[in-house]
């Protein structure tokens, strides 16, 4: 009878599962070292046509010549971008579906106690592709002309004043909010799934005012569809020179910014981030991204991800009072 041993038997073991660790190692670092090699999905939690559209779709056809596969936008709105986060933090995370993030993304954990979604825990941060502010644009039609006859229209006309936002929390609602407490004026804020369809019904009539992304009006501002009476940030900006701040048109110290982030599942490992960080990097630095920096008045940053955590976390504080004091809820 032939008799084997349990040592034999525990070392036999050993080495195979030795082996099947190496193996394992060894595909995972052959697959990171192929990758990509199928199309990449950058989800935009907005309707298209808007600002985070604009930046997201120019991002991705610089970021494809580098990668060599097709980087495609979907676009998932609804629910203050929650509907299109989630979508990303349930993905698998192989750095084949990405997030374009944006304010709404360092807000919503302070609107929703049952957020579906950790922004951090459930999140591995790429690269802050860009930093902007917003512009507070009227119909050309309005008698609106300066922040000086908004607040005078909006105190002889308490709450009857609209303003369009992209939905609750985002950039162009809170930007009303601070907007609204800091002149002491009372508007009422109309929710959209996209600065599309806001602006849409601003230069139809519906509503009277937007503290829009600069990236979804300036075009329009150019063509005369819209009228801008002034930007949110603390200077003026080089691309919109003739335009006050709010600040110094009768609100002094209000400030308010825009920002475009990227961001993959929690897991994706380090190699495939430091790759797409390294292929948003050389996009931001296109003509293509000059143009629409030059244009839009956006600053590029695309710096390391630890960068766009910690200028998320400083977002979540500096709005979280404000959400508070407005008693603002998520839909």
């Amino acid at each position: 009878m032939l008799t084997i041993s349990a040592n034999f038997l525990t070392k036999r073991f050993l080495r195979l599962a030795l082996a099947a660790l190496l193996l394992t190692i060894a595909s995972s670092g052959t697959a990171w070292a192929r990758y990509p090699e199928r199309t990449i999905r950058i989800v935009v939690p907005f309707a298209p046509g808007g600002g985070t559209d604009v930046v997201a779709r120019t991002l991705a056809q610089e970021m494809a010549k580098d990668l060599g596969v097709s980087v495609i936008i979907e676009n998932k709105p609804g629910a203050g971008t929650i509907i299109g986060t989630q979508a990303v933090a349930a993905s698998a995370p192989d750095g084949y579906t990405l997030l374009m993030g944006t304010f709404s993304h360092a807000v919503n954990s302070s609107l929703s106690a049952n957020l579906p979604y950790d922004p951090h825990r459930d999140f591995a941060p790429v690269a802050m592709i860009a930093r902007s502010f917003n512009i507070v644009v009227v119909n050309p039609k309005s008698s609106v002309r300066s922040i000086a006859d908004l607040i005078a229209a909006a105190k002889a006309n308490p709450d009857k004043l609209t303003y369009g936002t992209f939905g609750v929390g985002t950039s162009a609602h809170l930007a009303g909010e601070l907007f609204k407490d800091m002149a002491k004026v009372m508007l009422t804020a109309v929710p959209y799934k996209g600065a599309a369809p806001a602006i849409t019904d601003l230069i139809g009539g519906q509503i009277d005012v937007m503290f829009t992304t600069v990236a979804s009006a300036a075009s329009l501002v150019e063509s005369g569809q819209l009228r801008a009476i002034a930007v949110t940030s603390a200077e003026r900006s080089p691309a919109f020179p003739q335009l006050p701040t709010v600040s110094e048109a009768g609100v002094p110290t209000y400030t308010a910014e825009s920002w475009y982030g990227l961001f993959a599942p929690a897991g994706t490992p380090a190699e495939i981030i430091d790759r797409l960080n390294k292929a948003a990097a050389l996009a931001v630095q296109s003509e293509a991204f000059k143009r629409l920096g030059a244009n839009e008045g956006l600053v590029m940053v695309a710096g390391p991800p630890e960068e766009l955590d910690r200028y998320v976390r400083g977002e979540e504080a500096r709005w979280r009072q404000v959400i508070q004091d407005a008693g603002i809820r998520g839909e």
